[in-house]
């Protein structure tokens, strides 16, 4: 479901507070805030469309598979002080 962005419509013409609401495409926009119950309206923006850097494909990529594939190798500190590699070539620890 898509997330709009609204904005409460002051009197005097003033920026008012700007909220998000997820809804789905079919619902009508809303007209007044949820909880507050002043007049609202929606904010136009640009579409945020996944794609080539989308959140889900940058964790795909620094995944420990991703990394990987891409030639990279991944350590993690252990409670010894040692690193031990989780993914890639490379000795299997290192010392601090």
């Amino acid at each position: 479901m898509p997330t709009y962005v609204y904005q409460v419509e002051l009197p005097d013409n003033r920026p008012g507070e700007i909220f998000e609401v997820t809804q789905r495409m079919s619902e009508p926009a809303l007209t007044h805030h949820p909880e507050t119950g002043q007049p609202v309206r929606r904010v136009v923006q640009a579409p945020h469309i996944g794609g080539q850097w989308s959140e889900s494909r940058d964790r795909q990529r620094l995944s420990d598979r991703g990394l990987a594939a891409n030639g990279f190798t991944k350590y993690v500190k252990t409670g010894d002080g040692t690193y031990e590699k989780t993914t890639g070539q490379g000795p299997r620890k290192l010392s601090a």
